[in-house]
């Protein structure tokens, strides 16, 4: 058997596009010879989902897992929400989420056992198979010890409860001592700071602090800061049941009804497409370019 070097490894990766260990394991497969693994590649169809990588995939699904104490939210997207209604899409995103109740971190994730080999290699063939780029983007898991999870998912995927556009996951905590409500979320202290400096500088640039004193400037920075913190920190926000009060009044009361202190634990929100550059293009137009139809 031919020695398959990093330089023939190199090479091989320089012209597919495709993953080191899978290059390597095409020149295995191939003898070294490096045109036979290019068409190895090609037949596995993951020269072609390299090629799709870079393509921006903004749409998709968001899935939930919940066992016991604990639960995760994981999101996987895809370039176009057609995808994301596919059957074989819909069932990996549910397999990915119960396994990263398992996974310590997201990297974690990517590397489980799935499907004969990692996560991520499932995802690498969901991108051969269904022909969009698709990414594991993201995930996260929530622990509580005495208490309970909470969960909602918006836009449903029909016949699927844990699957949706939106997951939401909270954890509650009770406690027989006097535990003080966390306020989730707990601004570290180098933003809350930072976040000052730059209200200080805002003021000093606001026309309507010019020749204040420093008891009105002071207050002017309360006021932002606190909105800050409402905008910031779940438990300063709007109940959304009764949006008079807030998370944390809310909490108080059903304090009172369960007759012991809670606190929340954690707070999970994933939105598909969050903070990914959307696609601009036509899509139709680029389908109906590439099959040679311009009408």
């Amino acid at each position: 058997m031919a020695e398959i070097t990093a330089a023939l490894v190199k090479d091989l990766r320089e012209k597919t596009g495709v993953g080191m260990m899978d290059c390597k394991k095409a020149l295995a497969e191939n003898n070294g010879d490096l045109e036979a693994s290019i068409d190895w590649l090609r037949a596995k169809g993951l020269s072609k989902a390299a090629k799709k990588a870079d393509r921006a995939a903004a749409e998709g699904i968001v899935a939930i897992a919940i066992d016991g104490m604990q639960a995760a939210v994981i999101e996987l997207n895809s370039e176009t929400d057609f995808v994301a209604r596919n059957a074989d899409f819909q069932k990996a995103a549910g397999e990915f989420a119960k396994l990263a109740l398992k996974a310590g971190d997201h990297d974690a994730l990517l590397n489980a056992s799935h499907g004969g080999g990692k996560v991520s290699d499932s995802v690498t063939n969901l991108i051969a198979t269904i022909g969009e780029n698709i990414t594991l983007r993201r995930s996260a898991k929530l622990n509580v010890g005495n208490g309970g999870i909470g969960s909602y998912v918006h836009a449903k995927v029909d016949g699927a409860d844990n699957l949706g556009r939106i997951a939401v996951l909270v954890a509650l905590e009770s406690a027989g001592d006097k535990a003080k409500l966390e306020a989730l979320g707990d601004i570290p202290s180098d933003r809350v700071e930072r976040e000052k400096t730059v209200l200080l500088d805002q003021i000093k640039e606001d026309p309507k602090a010019v020749g204040k004193p420093q008891q009105v400037l002071d207050k002017m920075l309360e006021g932002r800061m606190r909105k800050f913190f409402e905008e910031s920190v779940l438990t300063k926000q709007a109940f959304v049941m009764n949006p008079d009060e807030t998370v944390e009044a809310a909490v108080k009361g059903a304090e009172k009804d369960v007759g012991a202190p809670i606190a929340i634990k954690g707070f999970i929100r994933f939105g598909v497409g969050e903070g990914v550059e959307k696609r601009t293009d036509d899509f139709a137009a680029e389908v109906a370019a590439m099959s040679g139809n311009k009408n």
